[in-house]
C-alpha cells in the first residue's frame, strides 16, 4: 500500500521534531535553556571569522533588520559579541563567543546520541537504508534552497560514512 503524500512528510516532520526536542532538550540540562532552534542557524551562518549584520543577512536570506534583531537575543544570551569593522565606523562585525562555540559542540555532540538513539531503535542496516534513501531525495550536493553558507558542506555517501 502507498503512504499519501501528507503523511509521508508529517513524518519526515516528527522525526525532525523528535531530533530537535531532543537537542533542545539536553543544551537547557547543561546549560543552555534560551538556545532555541534558529540559534544554531545563525551562529553557524556567523562563522567561525564572524561577518558584518549586512552579511548574516545575506547568508540567512533575510533582512538586515531581522538579522539585527536575532543577534540582539543572541547578544543578550552571551552568543554574540560586536567589535567595530577596522576603517568602516558604521559596520558592526559580529563574533561568536566561547559561550557560542560551547553550544555548538553540545549541539553536535547531542545530534550524534540522538542519531545513536535512532541506530538502536531502527537497527544499523535500518538506520544507514533511511540516510541513504533521505539523501537520494534531498539530492546530492543540495539541500533545497538553504543558504550558501549551510550548502557548503557535501552530502555525499562517502563522507556521510
Amino acid at each position: 500500500m502507498s503512504e499519501p503524500g501528507w503523511r509521508v512528510v508529517l513524518l519526515l516532520a516528527g522525526a525532525f521534531r523528535d531530533g530537535v526536542d531532543a537537542l533542545h532538550g539536553e543544551l537547557a540540562a547543561q546549560g543552555h535553556p534560551e538556545a532555541r532552534p534558529l540559534h544554531g542557524f545563525v551562529l553557524q551562518a556567523i562563522g567561525p571569522d564572524g561577518c558584518t549584520i549586512n552579511e548574516l543577512g545575506q547568508r540567512l536570506g533575510v533582512s538586515k533588520q531581522a538579522a539585527a534583531k536575532t543577534t540582539a537575543g543572541l547578544e543578550r544570551a552571551g552568543y554574540v559579541a560586536r567589535d567595530s569593522v577596522p576603517g568602516d565606523r558604521r559596520a558592526v562585525l559580529l563574533r561568536r563567543t566561547s559561550r557560542a562555540e560551547d553550544l555548538l559542540a553540545a549541539s553536535a555532540a547531542v545530534f550524534d546520541h540522538v542519531m545513536d538513539r535512532w541506530r538502536r531503535q531502527l537497527g544499523v542496516a535500518r538506520f544507514d537504508t533511511m540516510v541513504e534513501a533521505l539523501a537520494d531525495v534531498a539530492g546530492e550536493g543540495t539541500v533545497g534552497d538553504l543558504p550558501g553558507w549551510l550548502t557548503q558542506w557535501s552530502w555525499t555517501k562517502d563522507e556521510r560514512q
